[in-house]
């Protein structure tokens, strides 16, 4: 793999086709994320209170169906 800096400080990589695509492009999306969240003014508190309010209404939406309810 060959990696170089080019202008606007942009990063070019060149990879043989023995790298598993699948694994460099987790690679890229974790890159990705870190850098959406360097930029981030959010704390981890906010962070987690938003993963709850999602999941609270997640389960909501999705709460398993009782046999009893499916019945009627």
């Amino acid at each position: 793999m060959v990696i170089e800096r080019i202008e606007d400080n942009r990063i070019k990589t060149t990879r043989s086709s023995a790298v598993d695509s699948f694994g460099l492009q987790r690679l890229i999306d974790d890159i990705n994320y870190l850098e959406s969240v360097a930029k981030s003014k959010d704390t981890q508190a906010d962070v987690n209170q938003l993963a709850d309010e999602v999941n609270a209404s997640w389960w909501e939406k999705n709460k398993p169906v009782s046999s009893s309810e499916l019945n009627h």
